[in-house]
């Protein structure tokens, strides 16, 4: 395994294609641990911060697994990878390295809206358990979630919600999410999500809008992230 340095084509691609075309192969393909960082620079003869920067972009898009103290190893196929394929932010962080923390917990019953209650085939006056989720990394809170349930469901607002979500309804209910469709824009954060994100008012949030069902496709969960933009970056890969 060796890059060229002479390359118009910067090292640290180099190397993201190279472990590319190294978890396709047999060896790789079904989840094996990949060598430890250290090991991998040598036999690259490159940085650890280069290869970093292959590996953290191959983590974003689901194709590696970081486990901190653990290690890196290739995602089991089928489970991650494409447009189609997606995960909970427990999952997201996890894939990443960073220790997640909640800093507000908060469930109650509300009635939707009505693009809310048009996703879940629902009257506008029936309720909903909805949960407010602040969550971050250690340092600060960096997104503010707001999940309503359709109330088909037997999601009854006792759960242990400190649990990752879909893990949960997994486990308790057999309710296995599936598909999400998801909307993306910006806006300026506000007194009320510049309070809770510890931002300016005039700051700019990305705001994540996901439309949640389950393998059956019955809606589940109808979510709203407002994130920090200077904590989160939104990737979109497409082929033709």
């Amino acid at each position: 395994m060796k890059l060229n340095p002479n390359s118009e084509i910067p090292l640290h691609k180099q190397a993201e294609e190279l472990l590319r075309e190294l978890i396709e192969s047999d060896e790789y393909k079904n989840g094996k641990m990949l060598p430890k960082e250290v090991e991998l620079a040598q036999q690259l003869d490159i940085s650890r911060n280069t290869l970093r920067q292959a590996i953290n972009q191959l983590v974003f898009e689901g194709l590696l697994i970081r486990k901190k103290g653990v290690g890196t190893k290739v995602a089991r196929k089928g489970i991650t990878g494409g447009v189609k394929n997606w995960h909970s932010f427990s999952q997201e962080m996890k894939m990443l390295g960073i220790e997640v923390r909640n800093y507000e917990l908060r469930v109650y019953f509300k009635k939707p809206t009505k693009e809310i209650a048009n996703f879940f085939g629902i009257s506008e006056d029936e309720r909903c358990v909805v949960m407010e989720r602040l969550r971050g990394n250690t340092s600060f809170p960096f997104v503010f979630f707001v999940s309503y349930f359709n109330p088909k469901l037997p999601i009854t607002g006792e759960e242990n919600f400190n649990m990752p979500l879909y893990e949960m309804l997994e486990s308790n209910y057999g309710i296995y999410v599936k598909t999400s469709r998801e909307e993306v824009y910006a806006r300026l954060a506000g007194e009320s999500k510049a309070a809770k994100l510890e931002i300016s008012p005039n700051d700019p949030i990305l705001i994540r809008k996901r439309f949640v069902s389950d393998d059956k496709g019955v809606p589940v969960e109808y979510n709203i992230g407002y994130y920090r933009a200077d904590s989160f970056t939104y990737t979109i890969e497409s082929s033709i």
